[in-house]
């Protein structure tokens, strides 16, 4: 096994309440229980040491050579069952073929439950094969003890108050290795085995036994929710297969019980290799989250962007941030606003990518654009069906008089440097925008409200931007007023309507952005050296933006360098069609894995593609390929 291998090189699977990374080599490294947010019982993704894994690797020795992926003398591929989030990594080996099928069964989603099951089917397709077991785990974070209790075919772990329990199905003789369990079997063509492991409550009844026929019983079930519920997308366009692992994506990252989107799946995976840019994101981001149940609603999924509004409701009903806003910048899924930042400092980081922390500091920032992307995703919400009540109105209503006293007011900005308040204009923007949408939506809903004051303060926050916000030295809107820095974040101005795609304004800052902040379509957040962001070290360039720029090349009728931007983007997905947050300078996946923000953008992406060049073709012209 690779100690620390490529952040890219791993699918996903879950239960829509929380998941887990398998490698490409096989190896479970990252897995937390019961929730997203929850301590890891696998993290070997932050520390091959200390951290734990539950690998189930190929078994070849003495053969030399092989392929990229695996060890010597072994090639793995991976992918997974179409339009599910079923899981299958290959491994191919002189002497046969075998492989290993991931999943976890999703069971009542939306009842809160401490009991998640990991499904590892081992089976030989071709020749013989055989298949190496360690499950090594380590619970919170690898900071607690474990004892083990080996009785045949299960084993138990028991933790601070979590118990992991592991079935062998088949010929599996688990043996004890320390306070860990390893196994060897050998299986031939169609044969196969298997091993559950089921984490829960150590006051919990232990888990009941599966045989085989049950095990059959819960693959095809789980095949059939993932067809069922993607088969209630209404995306036809050009993009299907990848706009669909997006969707699958998304939801995987959802917690079912509240309606809440986490921003990644991980938390500690460095924008820098070795450097100190390592956050934890398994929370959710009231902006991710809103931009999030944009594209799902974009898609048909309307039940999940009713069930965030839900959530958003909510958290204004709670009566407002502990730091006095009427919103947090991020809260636990189930809406708990305390996010104490630790650092866990046993923990290498991945490859060297330290300090590693649990928690985000950055949840106490001042960040105003939140209210833009809450009031975007209501106003969506009740696009799609679902009119938000009386009281529900109150309380957005609530919200914009006192976006009304608040809008112009230094905060962090939406990337959450640590370098000092300013006047971002990205936070003006969507102060526009909550404002605007708030004025629209008294209208359509014919609600009370001080239209008067919210329509003067939206046409104040729009003359300064046009004023402040922009640089007549660099011919484009800019990161803060009094600066000259460009910011990639200013890609929404047109997708939220601020300005039309073709304004010159807005095309001659598309322009500055290629010039400064674009590389081979690519595009970086910002320039840290021109505007300093608190952190030392560097980044990539963020997908999320790459995204955003095929979005504005579209709509701005550049179609042929939007749609080959478009498809060069899709050729830095992994193997499964997956994205983290950034890449870095050789192409390779950097921060945390997998982010919504990237497939929520892609998507829009896709959306926007397709509208336009359908535009484009409806009038008998072609686009260049």
């Amino acid at each position: 096994m690779l100690p620390y291998p490529p952040i890219a090189e791993h699918g996903l699977i879950g239960d829509l309440q929380t998941c887990a990374l398998v490698s490409s080599e096989g190896v479970l490294d990252w897995f937390c229980s019961p929730r997203f947010d929850s301590p890891s019982i696998f993290a070997g993704l932050l520390d091959h040491d200390r951290g734990g894994c539950f690998a189930i690797t190929a078994d070849a020795p003495g053969v030399e050579g092989g392929g990229p992926g695996g060890e010597a003398g072994v090639i793995t591929r991976q992918l997974y069952l179409a339009d599910t989030a079923v899981l299958i990594t290959r491994f191919l080996t002189r002497e046969g073929v075998g492989e290993v099928v991931d999943f976890m069964p999703v069971h009542h989603p939306t009842t809160v439950t401490d009991r998640h099951r990991v499904v590892r089917v081992m089976r030989t397709v071709r020749g013989s094969v055989r298949f190496a077991l360690e499950c090594r785990p380590r619970f919170d974070y690898g900071r607690a003890h474990h004892d083990l209790a080996l009785d045949g075919s299960t084993a138990r772990f028991e933790g601070p108050g979590v118990t992991a329990h592991l079935q062998a199905i088949g010929p599996v003789p688990l043996e004890a290795d320390g306070g860990d369990v390893r196994a060897g079997v050998t299986l031939a063509a169609g044969e196969r085995a298997a091993v559950v492991l089921t984490v829960c409550d150590s006051a919990s009844q232990a888990p009941r036994p599966l045989d085989a026929d049950e095990l059959a019983e819960e693959f095809a079930a789980v095949r059939r929710f993932w067809h069922d519920w993607i088969g209630r997308c209404s995306y036809r366009g050009r993009w299907q297969q990848i706009v669909n692992r997006s969707a699958i994506t998304l939801k995987l990252m959802t917690y079912a019980p509240t309606g809440a989107p986490i921003a990644a799946a991980t938390m500690g995976l460095p924008e820098q290799e070795g450097g100190e840019r390592n956050w934890d994101y398994r929370y959710t981001w009231i902006r991710d989250a809103s931009l999030a149940v944009r594209a799902m609603r974009d898609l048909g999924f309307t039940e999940e962007a009713n069930a965030f509004r839900g959530w958003l409701q909510q958290r204004l009903e709670d009566g407002g941030a502990p730091n006095g806003e009427p919103l947090q910048i991020m809260y636990r899924v189930d809406g708990d606003p305390y996010l104490a930042e630790e650092v866990l400092g046993h923990l290498a980081g991945w490859r060297g990518s330290a300090p590693v922390r649990a928690g985000n500091g950055a949840a106490g920032q001042l960040q105003l654009d939140i209210y833009g992307e809450a009031v975007f995703a209501l106003a969506h919400a009740g696009q799609a069906g679902d009119v938000i009540g009386y009281d529900g109105w109150r309380r957005s209503a609530a919200v914009l008089d006192w976006l009304c006293d608040n809008w112009d007011r230094p905060d962090e900005g939406i990337w959450e440097t640590r370098g000092g308040q300013k006047d971002f204009t990205y936070s003006r923007l969507m102060c526009w925008v909550a404002l605007d949408r708030g004025v629209r939506q008294a209208s359509a809903l014919a609600r009370p409200g001080d239209v008067p004051r919210w329509t003067a303060a939206r046409d104040a926050v729009l003359q300064q931007i046009m004023t402040r916000g922009w640089s007549e030295e660099r011919q484009a809107f800019v990161q803060h007023y009094g600066s000259t820095v460009l910011d990639a974040s200013l890609l929404m101005m047109p997708l939220v309507g601020f300005i039309t795609p073709k304004d010159p304004r807005w095309l001659s800052t598309l322009e500055a952005m290629d010039g400064e902040l674009v590389s081979d379509s690519l595009v970086y957040r910002y320039d840290p050296a021109a505007s300093p962001d608190g952190l030392q070290g560097s980044e990539g360039t963020f997908s999320l933006c790459s995204f955003l720029y095929v979005y504005a090349l579209a709509r701005a009728g550049r179609l042929e360098q939007a749609r080959y931007a478009f498809d060069k983007m899709l050729t830095y997905a992994n193997h499964v069609g997956l994205f983290a947050e950034e890449i870095g300078p050789s192409g390779e996946q950097l921060g945390n894995f997998p982010q919504a923000f990237t497939h929520l953008a892609l998507i829009t992406a896709a959306h926007a593609l397709d509208t336009e060049l359908d535009r484009f073709a409806s009038r008998g012209q072609s686009v260049a390929p």
